[in-house]
């Protein structure tokens, strides 16, 4: 019992370890565990008195529970059945399947890295970027949605900033949940954005199972009230215009609800602009059908950081300008029970054509009220301006009053038109400001002119308020620039 015995280092040092994981598993990590446990707890606590719209009981389940329902959901498997009828494939190797789909998309919501985390980051970066405002909207209408309802806000993708920015503006309110694509499955993003709440979705994918695993994963979300935050173009506007909606997880959304249960879905327009689009002449390229190389995910998001490098580099050196304003107004909620009532439909009693037919006319909908809540901005005002009379030189005082006049003219017909410290002028200064960093326009003695080689970038940010400026009086606001040189 006492005698010596030999053993080798390599032995010696495993044996350690061993016994070392086996004291962090049995006394320590248990202890670490439910310390951290308790602490997002109190938050989860402290965050459902605070906001606005709590964080639903779908959210806070743990993922592996969140994946089992939906592998074994009775739709899914009913899918399953038919995907091995008519492939022959074995039916555990469809469920495997599926259960790599679900672990795709689910998400790992983390209150604490959401809130603690995410949120600061995403105000740092808005805020050094940016002049954050709300435009007006209808307080009213907002403050009466019904608590119990399921909310998706529906918003207009100007810019990959725009998934940081309705973020931000959310983050007393409640916490989001956004359809990322496949561009973000890079390490660490892939982590950090699932637990962030996001979930991942194949564009454009013709896979009949997996669509059906991601249909009633937006279903289950939206049963469970987690509120979703959807893009209904499906992409960045390429020339500043409006795409077509793309309806496919709108449709999820609504072929599964029933307008006589208890919980309403409630859809709410929101509508952002900005003074600069930071992927503005990447975007204009894309247009023009020059497209660029295409980049892996990887290089794209390193192009994007050494980009925010460079934009913050002032910053740090105490010359920093931010990149004008940008701004978001909310438009009027639809409410899918009153419009199921209103139009005599059914979503999910409809065959697919006629369902379909239904579905883009809602989709439709929506997009007019993102687009009647365009906040108007100063660089997209003056672009306007001076595209409408390219040959002037426009003096600061011609652009003051023309700016002025339209403004007037908009918000006759109720536009949410933006203006800084409520001054034209003020206006006019910052929108001129940005021009002229960007050397988008000319300076000279005569006034401002059109730099006739960078007009694709003012009519880029024109084309965004330009189905507000269609009907109003262009003569009338043009010749308010003639006062001014009367006087």
């Amino acid at each position: 019992m006492t005698e010596t015995i030999e053993v080798p280092l390599w032995l010696l040092l495993a044996i350690a370890l061993l016994a070392l994981w086996v004291l962090l598993e049995r006394l320590l990590l248990p202890s670490v565990r439910w310390f951290f446990r308790r602490r997002v707890n109190l938050l989860i606590d402290q965050l459902n008195r605070r906001l606005k719209l709590r964080l639903p009981t779908f959210s806070l389940t743990k993922r592996r529970v969140l994946i089992d329902r939906l592998v074994y959901d009775p739709t899914v498997l009913e899918e399953v059945r038919q995907h091995c009828q008519e492939t022959g494939a074995p039916w555990a190797a469809a469920l495997q399947q599926v259960e790599s789909y679900a672990r795709e998309i689910v998400p790992s919501f983390n209150a604490y890295f959401y809130f603690r985390f995410g949120n600061q980051i995403a105000r740092w970066l808005v805020q050094r970027l940016y002049r954050v405002r709300l435009s007006e909207h209808e307080q009213g209408d907002l403050a009466n949605i019904d608590p119990a309802a399921s909310i998706v806000f529906v918003i207009n993708h100007r810019s990959n900033m725009d998934y940081v920015l309705v973020s931000h503006l959310a983050h007393k309110k409640t916490a989001l949940s956004y359809a990322v694509g496949e561009w973000a499955r890079v390490w660490p993003l892939q982590q950090m954005v699932k637990a962030m709440g996001a979930y991942f979705v194949r564009r454009g994918s013709n896979n009949a199972l997996y669509r059906r695993v991601l249909e009633r994963y937006v279903q289950m979300a939206v049963e469970g009230g987690v509120v979703q935050a959807v893009f209904p173009e499906g992409g960045l506007s390429r020339d500043g215009h409006f795409r077509e909606p793309r309806i496919g997880l709108i449709d999820y959304m609504l072929r599964a609800h029933d307008p006589e249960s208890e919980r309403d879905i409630i859809f709410i327009p929101v509508c952002i602009n900005y003074d600069r689009v930071i992927e503005d002449r990447t975007l204009l390229r894309e247009a023009s059908g020059k497209r660029a190389e295409r980049k892996s995910a990887i290089s794209a998001i390193w192009g994007t950081l050494r980009f925010l490098g460079r934009s913050l580099n002032p910053w740090r050196a105490g010359r920093w300008h931010r990149m004008g304003y940008a701004a978001a107004g909310f438009g009027q909620p639809i409410s899918v029970r009153d419009w199921c009532r209103q139009q005599g439909v059914h979503f999910n009693q409809l065959p697919r054509k006629e369902r379909i037919d239904q579905t883009r006319r809602f989709a439709d909908e929506l997009m007019t009220r993102i687009a009647e809540t365009m906040p108007v901005l100063p660089v997209s005002l003056i672009s306007w301006l001076m595209l409408a009379a390219p040959a002037r030189a426009w003096t600061r005082e011609q652009l003051e009053q023309s700016y002025a006049a339209a403004i007037a003219a908009l918000r006759e017909r109720h536009a949410k038109a933006y203006v800084p410290r409520r001054e034209a002028a003020y206006a006019v200064e910052i929108g001129l400001k940005m021009l002229r960093v960007r050397s988008l326009i000319q300076d000279d003695e005569d006034g401002y002119r059109l730099l006739e080689e960078e007009t694709p970038v003012l009519q880029y940010y024109a084309n965004a308020i330009d189905h507000l400026m269609r009907d109003l009086p262009r003569q009338s606001i043009l010749a308010a620039a003639e006062s001014a040189t009367a006087h």
